[in-house]
């Protein structure tokens, strides 16, 4: 086997590990070997969110064509929860539940880590989604399909700029603590390239509303959880992500308003 076609295998390989982690897309090809690709798949995280993206987009489209806008916006919300298996939901969920409860470092970690969801994370979960389906909502309709494309992405995005910007919070590990590795910093770069092209390739006139939100919304996130928890945990990537897909919806709302144009 030429040294060509081993570098595409091994590409490929790593693009279905990082698939398998971010999407309930069946794909059990050389599942095996996830164990060796998970610190080299985060290059293509922001390809996956472009896939989700891209699925999302299309569904938004076609149900467009026979729905109103709100039974679109319920659907492809629900699309875009159940897709990863309410992976990230649940890690907002855990992080709401842990940051906020005033408590210390390790206190705080450890509700975390419980499955059982408390008061304060149902409470940020159903506050997040309302505020997702109120800026669709409120753009035009046209617009949903760039948005359902943008907010997975962006998410992506969101989880290798904190991988790249925060060390890993608890000492003995965790689910996200399989990602982290000297890639991140690229991968992050990577994914802020794709995202970039994207904005400039599709919506130029939307860069700086969602640049704006997207550095916003990842910058405070992140000095609250280096300030509480000393770094990043797998919840607090899936919280990430989850805000990060709200603010898009929230940038792309007002970068309709006069201020914008």
């Amino acid at each position: 086997m030429s040294s060509d076609s081993t570098t595409l295998s091994v590409l490929t390989i790593r693009f279905c590990t990082a698939m398998r982690f971010l999407t309930l897309i069946p794909i059990s090809w050389r599942a095996e070997e996830d164990s060796r690709h998970f610190a080299k798949c985060l290059v293509f995280f922001s390809v996956v969110g472009m896939v989700i993206g891209s699925i999302g987009a299309g569904g938004v489209f076609f149900l467009g064509k026979g729905f109103p806008q709100p039974v679109v916006i319920a659907v492809g919300l629900a699309f875009l929860a159940f897709i990863s298996g309410c992976l990230h939901l649940d890690g907002l969920s855990d992080s709401a539940d842990g940051l906020l409860s005033a408590r210390p470092k390790e206190a705080c970690l450890k509700i975390m880590k419980d499955s059982r969801a408390g008061a304060m994370g149902i409470v940020v979960v159903v506050l997040v989604l309302l505020t997702k389906y109120a800026a669709l909502s409120a753009m035009p309709k046209e617009a949903l399909v760039l948005a359902f494309f943008l907010m997975p992405l962006a998410g992506r995005c969101a989880i290798l700029l904190t991988m790249a910007s925060l060390p890993y919070a608890r000492a003995e590990g965790g689910l996200g603590s399989l990602f982290y590795s000297g890639n991140s910093k690229k991968a992050a770069a990577i994914g802020f390239a794709v995202l970039i092209f994207c904005l400039l390739f599709l919506a130029p006139g939307r860069l700086l509303p969602v640049l704006i939100g997207f550095f916003l919304i990842t910058y405070t996130f992140n000095r609250w959880c280096k300030a509480k928890l000393g770094g990043a945990t797998g919840d607090t990537l899936g919280a990430v992500c989850e805000l990060t897909e709200m603010i898009v919806a929230v940038s792309l709302t007002a970068s309709f308003s006069p201020f914008f144009r």
